[in-house]
């Protein structure tokens, strides 16, 4: 007879604290291998959870609205073999290995008044029962209390409200809070059901005291954009941004707010490089295959990396070191329904324009799908945003941090241009290169775009 399973979330990349959407098993239910359990969404996707054995569903340890991450305890299955009434108590055994024995974060007292209450001697005489021995007498207690450590100064006082539910922490972490000066109500907990943890206490102390207070809603210490009713102007209608956007919001204006940015804006002459690339839909070789100009831009930009190392770059946590990568990933940018998702390109270097071009058709569909998996999202050296499709002649695309660059393409027109002789109509791509001037000067990102519009006007220098 077998013992009970413990389902875990798997390995998910670098995600944490990812919301469960959809619980798809309930207590009873049969699942095989791969049956789905519960489904995950991510700041870019959503993911099933499948089932790594076949049997029978004990008991289901998550709902929706939970933030899981991986180790998490998803559900309990027995096997066919194991008796589902041995399960309860198998179960809370294998949970308790699971969640890392006597952890002190997960195995601390839920309620302050109940360790209060623990603490206190018996009110009532004669509280022992008579066949116990006479209770030793009570040591003497020094009636002076150590004094509590004061916040540090750098601090801002702690004004924790009084009014609304009490935030989820334990006693010992709003001990630790208050030592620390640090206001609950403004930390989001990491923990089960929004649990605030011992070092969420102190990220949001090591956050204050970098920024030098939070004088903003958003903890940059910028004033706050002050709330206006536009009701009073006429009819208006709320509705909630999708997670996308939230998630990647905050990251933007992360990255805006960290990276100094500049953009370098260039076109490039691709009359030739139409003609040619037209040309190949018109060969049978290649009928099946959708070729577009992106592919080449991908390729060309392969080529600026290895050309300029501090392009395929990021720069240290402490901004003293620059990390110089030796591999070639690229993130292109898609635009779905729920927001623009970045999946990447990896190695880029070795494949080729129609291997490329195959490989971002597949992955661009499955992001519209949102069937991207957790890897197929991550590491990325730098991104390129394309508004070729929809239209513009320039914009400043955001640096994806912490990669030191992004490629921005609008849509190709039909410009006059002087050859020396006279104007011709000739087929113009503008580009625009922001850039991190922590790592990359104005000089060397004109090199760069000048290396780029020279490679798209002559694609055979993609041969060298």
């Amino acid at each position: 007879m077998s013992d009970p399973q413990n389902i875990l979330i798997p390995d998910i990349g670098d995600f944490d604290n990812v919301d469960v959407i959809e619980v798809l098993v309930s207590p009873g239910d049969t699942v095989d291998v791969e049956s789905p359990l519960i489904t995950l969404e991510s700041d870019k996707a959503t993911m099933d959870v499948p089932s790594p054995i076949a049997g029978t569903v004990t008991e289901v340890r998550i709902a929706v609205g939970d933030q899981v991450s991986q180790g998490s305890l998803v559900a309990i299955v027995t096997t066919a073999e194991s008796s589902p009434e041995d399960a309860p108590a198998a179960a809370t055994a294998q949970q308790t290995e699971a969640e890392g024995g006597g952890n002190p974060k997960e195995n601390e007292r839920e309620n302050e008044g109940e360790a209060e209450r623990a603490a206190e001697p018996p009110t009532e005489t004669g509280a022992q029962l008579p066949s116990d021995p006479d209770p030793p007498a009570p040591k003497a207690v020094d009636p002076t209390p150590p004094p509590a450590p004061r916040p540090p100064p750098s601090l801002p006082p702690v004004n924790e409200s009084d009014s609304g539910p009490l935030p989820h922490a334990s006693p010992a972490i709003r001990r630790f809070a208050r030592e620390l000066g640090a206001d609950l109500s403004k930390i989001n907990g990491s923990g089960t059901h929004g649990r605030i943890l011992k070092e969420d206490v102190a990220q949001f102390i090591k956050s204050t005291l970098s920024q030098g207070g939070t004088s903003g809603q958003d903890g940059s210490g910028l004033p706050a954009i002050p709330e206006v009713d536009f009701s009073r102007w006429g009819s208006v209608a709320t509705e909630p941004l999708s997670r996308i956007k939230k998630i990647s919001g905050r990251h933007l204006q992360r990255a805006w707010l960290n990276v100094p940015h500049v953009t370098h804006h260039d076109e490039a002459d691709i009359t030739e490089l139409e003609a040619f690339r037209k040309a190949l839909k018109s060969e049978r070789a290649y009928a099946q295959v959708r070729i577009t100009l992106l592919g080449f831009v991908i390729k060309v930009l392969a080529s600026a990396m290895k050309a300029f190392p501090t392009l395929n770059s990021s720069l240290s946590t402490d901004g003293k070191h620059l990390i110089l990568k030796h591999y070639f990933h690229i993130g292109v940018a898609v635009d779905t329904k729920n927001g623009l998702v970045v999946p990447v390109l990896r190695d880029v270097d070795t494949k080729s324009i129609l291997e490329l071009t195959t490989e971002l058709s597949a992955l661009s569909a499955r992001a519209r799908d949102r069937k991207l998996k957790p890897d197929e999202m991550q590491g990325g050296c730098i991104s390129i945003s394309s508004l070729g499709g929809i239209g513009g002649i320039g914009f400043t695309p955001i640096v994806n941090a912490p990669e030191v660059a992004i490629l921005g393409v609008s849509k190709a027109q039909m410009k006059p241009r002087w050859d020396g002789n006279a104007f011709a109509p000739r087929l113009m791509l503008p580009l625009d290169l922001s850039y991190d001037h922590r790592v990359i000067d104005g000089a060397e990102a004109a090199r760069i775009s000048a290396f780029i519009v020279s490679a798209l006007e002559d694609s055979r220098r993609l041969l060298l």
